[in-house]
């Protein structure tokens, strides 16, 4: 290495860094000349645990893939063993399990918003953003019975029920959240040193994110409106859904589709109890899967991507999960380079890392 280039290790401990990550970082003064990932530091072998535990016990193993999404991964587990099982899930719990989606969505980007206003040194932004994060953790506990890893999924439906009580509570508790989320985001979005921060930093254009296979904000944030949602999975495609995307794919656009995505999740929410019919929640399924599916279904932080290979047996023969981090870690890469050392912890956070989930 010349003497004008320093390597700096960012990470795997680091203010910004909720779990462990490490970046080589070669600086030439302040600037960063390459970045070189280094993961491995977290492994739980979840998805080798599909080979002894049976299909409805490997519900509760990738609910711990991610806590943040659990009821999303326990959702695409599910519907892929629907699938693969020919069972039609009823449409009250189809209902269900998108409200609940949507509240994980909802903690999954005040989490984030929280993390990314403490990277910028607004204590008081970051426990503001958490006090509204807590009102849809109650929501999650008072409606399935726990905070993160709620466990209302199963195959053939969901094993908790809203009823027009709790219904009333859980809308009038969005409305106070929606009025104090009003308040953070016109602070966040008009805030001058925030917008010095994040306007103009890391710029992926439209092309480049999809050359890269990105997913989810990073992907939207440059314009391109994927979202597995658009495919109608559980009840999205009675609810007139559409993508929220920005156009100019730098942190700032990305951090905008974050933030709009949190207004939308509560008018989804909205829309499916008005349409929510009566019904069953969940229909008996026998015997065990045989074959192989891929099922898909948008994160918090995108597409999470699960290969389930079956033969017939109570165990499954092969589990597989690709995860929203582990395409956008492409991303880090291109964006690190060329970038201000100071940018290092907005460039990190602006891609919503959960790097446990990632590497299992």
């Amino acid at each position: 290495m010349s003497d004008n280039k320093s390597f700096i290790p960012f990470g795997p401990q680091h203010p910004v860094l909720p779990e462990p990550i490490q970046l080589r970082l070669v600086v030439e003064d302040e600037k960063i000349v390459e970045a070189l990932p280094t993961v491995g530091y977290v492994h739980r072998g979840l998805e080798k645990l599909a080979e002894v535990k049976n299909i409805n016990q490997m519900i509760y193993v990738v609910e711990r893939i991610c806590g943040i999404c659990s009821c999303m991964q326990a959702m695409t587990y599910c519907q892929g063993i629907e699938e693969l099982m020919d069972v039609e899930v009823p449409e009250r719990a189809k209902y269900l399990r998108t409200i609940w989606a949507e509240l994980h969505r909802m903690h999954s980007h005040l989490l984030w918003m929280g993390l990314m206003a403490d990277a910028f040194g607004y204590e008081s932004l970051f426990m503001q953003t958490w006090r509204i994060r807590e009102k849809v953790m109650d929501i999650l506990d008072k409606t399935a019975g726990n905070r993160v890893i709620i466990s209302v999924n199963i195959i053939g439906g969901v094993r908790r029920d809203i009823d027009d009580e709790m219904k009333k509570w859980v809308l009038d508790t969005l409305n106070d959240i929606e009025r104090d989320l009003k308040e953070v985001y016109n602070v966040m979005k008009d805030d001058y040193t925030i917008k010095k921060r994040t306007v103009g930093v890391g710029v992926i254009s439209r092309d480049e994110a999809f050359e890269m296979g990105l997913v989810g904000p990073m992907l939207k944030g440059s314009g391109y409106p994927y979202d597995m949602r658009t495919t109608g999975y559980a009840a999205y495609g009675n609810l007139g859904f559409q993508p929220i995307t920005e156009k100019d794919g730098d942190c700032y656009a990305r951090m905008l589709v974050r933030m709009r995505e949190l207004f939308q999740s509560i008018d989804l929410i909205r829309k499916a109890f008005a349409l929510m019919p009566e019904g069953e929640l969940a229909v008996p399924v026998k015997g065990n899967p045989d074959g192989e599916v891929i099922s898909r279904v948008e994160q918090a932080r995108g597409t999470v991507m699960y290969y389930i290979k079956a033969n017939g047996g109570k165990q499954l023969e092969r589990l597989r999960v690709r995860t929203p981090t582990f395409a956008n870690i492409a991303a880090l890469m291109k964006i690190l380079p060329g970038s201000q050392l100071a940018d290092v912890p907005v460039l990190v956070l602006t891609i919503d890392p959960c790097i446990s989930c990632t590497e299992r």
